[in-house]
């Protein structure tokens, strides 16, 4: 009989074990706490409890259980708030009240309830692993495909008529080529750990498009691409994943809440539960799935969680759907590597990480791609993952090492967000390396003068930055005009468009066209200044005219069904330009 030896918080030591393997599920103690063989000696072996151990003895017994930790995949997701290892948190909250106890455990998915199934193959039919072979109305918003489990193909034996079924009814049986018969419901089980098997990778052409003018013009991210978005306290991360859940073109939003602080995430589950998909006018919550795993939650749990996520959302991949992953925040997961290595007592590294941390951060991101499914589908998984530096320090290991690993990086600046300028993304900081691998989709899609427009922008805003140092030291008079003018139409620029308001109703969502046409008429507006400005006309008599203000105003003032009104803005433009004496 395998005991515990000794307990250090959720580090626990076995003595002269010899039938556990690594990353194995193991349960410990008398409660059954959730645990994970981490490392195996000749001596010891080391797992990592995803529990709490307060009240754990040594001499307590382990269990083990012969395969890894893993999930359950299956209708019922969707809707549902879980813990760090898939625990249903609302149902716990029925069961047991405000806090789960040690050693609970619950089914992750309702096996009382009953679920329309649609059947998609008849007798006779070959199946394989990832083929779709029935669908179920999982909510209105979603049709939830069955895919055969790994480890199963043949023939179909048998197929039960279409109707309602609870997730564990026979489905069907399938005889292998050795006349051994498997029998299909609707769950199966996946490694969190072990990414879900494709047929191939497809290039990231095509972008998440946000609705988001600072993201998807300057810093856009494809579909099964990753994001970084560090900021300090209180610069906007979650209300910016928030707004990326509701706005993007996504068809399912994993939202992990990973050591967040109690209240935050409380905050984000009312207000998930609350928003309303603009796309379809149901519950957002309906195409949703939350993983929350607060700052008091077992630290180890905080690993789980992230990979739980993943995991989740490339089940739906699988099926063809577009996914985006919410992350909040991954520097709350690093710092619990941190704690649990010390506790293990391994060499540190930078900042007393795990020296491999860059290759954990790295295996989380490699996760996400845009993908043709072994059922022959289109599929992506995107990943947006929040970084919560230590005092807005992004030379810090965290974010320096995300870096190293996605291709989207949006700053998000202290000064910008205590000024109210929403989305608080630094553009002298921010960068995107997917600009080339969408400039055909935005030529075709939205027009070839979009990429244009945007390394414009990118001119005036880089030749404010270099302004704004000799402004610092000598003021702004002394500059010539066509400079003043510059700062304007950056001024323009900066509150007029890279700046929006999440909660107005024209402007917390912009589709492309209009983001295009806005640029185009700012763009104008500098011409037009310019012309003026070499006929020896004085810059004092423009900002006279008011009619940079008015154009900022524009997101406003323009519905996003009714742009023949930006006719109306280029003609204001001429008059009060054509009217300067």
């Amino acid at each position: 009989m395998n005991k515990v030896y000794s307990i250090n918080g959720p580090v626990v030591k076995v003595k002269n074990a010899t039938d556990f393997t690594v990353m194995e599920m193991v349960y410990v103690g008398k409660d059954k706490l959730l645990g994970e063989v981490i490392s195996i000696s000749e001596d010891f072996t080391v797992i990592q409890v995803y529990e709490s151990t307060v009240g754990l003895m040594p001499g307590e017994e382990i269990i083990a259980t012969g395969e890894p930790i893993s999930v359950t995949l299956g209708p019922g997701i969707l809707t549902n708030i879980f813990d760090g290892i898939q625990r249903p948190l609302n149902k716990i909250y029925d069961i047991e009240g405000s806090f789960i106890k040690a050693g609970t455990s619950v089914p992750p998915l309702d096996q009382e309830k009953e679920w329309d199934v649609s059947f998609k193959i008849s007798v006779g039919d070959n199946v394989e692993f990832g083929q779709i072979f029935a669908e179920v109305e999982e909510t209105t918003l979603v049709n939830h495909r069955l895919l055969v489990p790994k480890g199963i193909s043949g023939k179909v034996k048998e197929v039960k008529s279409d109707g309602k079924y609870k997730i564990e009814d026979i489905l069907v049986k399938v005889e292998d080529k050795y006349n051994n018969i498997h029998e299909l419901n609707m769950i199966q089980r996946w490694p969190i750990k072990k990414p879900r098997p494709i047929k191939n990778r497809l290039p990231l052409s095509i972008p998440l498009v946000t609705g988001q003018r600072v993201i998807d013009t300057l810093f856009p991210i494809a579909k099964g691409g990753t994001a970084g978005v560090p900021g300090g306290f209180g610069t906007g991360k979650t209300m910016m994943q928030h707004q990326i859940a509701k706005w993007c073109d996504a068809d399912i939003i994993v939202y992990i809440g990973c050591g967040e602080r109690g209240n935050e995430m409380t905050q984000t589950l009312d207000e998930f539960s609350e928003l309303i998909d603009p796309k379809s006018n149901k519950p957002l919550i309906e195409r949703t799935v939350l993983i929350a795993n607060t700052s008091n939650m077992p630290v180890a749990a905080r690993e789980a969680s992230i990979y739980t996520g993943v995991t989740i959302a490339e089940y739906y991949r699988d099926m063809g759907y577009h996914v985006a992953v919410m992350a909040d925040s991954t520097s709350r997961w690093a710092e619990a590597l941190r704690e649990i290595s010390g506790r293990l007592e391994e060499m540190p590294a930078e900042e007393g990480f795990p020296a491999y941390l860059p290759s954990r951060i790295a295996q989380f991101y490699e996760r996400a791609g845009y993908i043709n499914t072994l059922n022959d589908n289109n599929g992506s998984v995107s990943i947006i993952g929040a970084i919560s530096p230590q005092g807005a320090d992004f030379s810090e290991p965290v974010t320096q090492n995300t870096k190293r690993f996605v291709r989207c990086f949006w700053a998000l600046d202290k000064e910008l967000a205590y000024s109210r300028h929403y989305a608080a993304i630094n553009w002298t900081l921010s960068y995107s390396e997917y600009i080339n691998d969408l400039s055909k989709w935005y030529n075709k899609q939205v027009g070839v003068e979009f990429l244009d427009a945007r390394q414009k922008f990118i001119k005036i805003l880089a030749e404010e930055n270099k302004l704004m140092e000799i402004v610092k030291l000598i003021g702004k008079d002394v500059l010539p005009d066509y400079q003043k003018l510059t700062l304007e139409i950056a001024r323009v620029i900066r509150v007029g468009y890279l700046q929006q308001n999440a909660f107005h109703k024209e402007d917390t969502f912009v589709p492309l066209d209009k983001q295009l046409m806005m640029m185009n008429l700012i763009l104008y507006l500098q011409k037009e200044a310019n012309r003026v400005l070499k006929q020896g006309k004085a810059f004092s008599l423009l900002t006279k005219t008011n009619i940079f203000d008015k154009v900022i105003k524009v997101k406003y003032d323009i519905p996003n069904d009714q742009l023949v009104l930006f006719d109306n803005y280029y003609k204001m433009i001429d008059e009060a330009l054509h009217a300067i004496k």
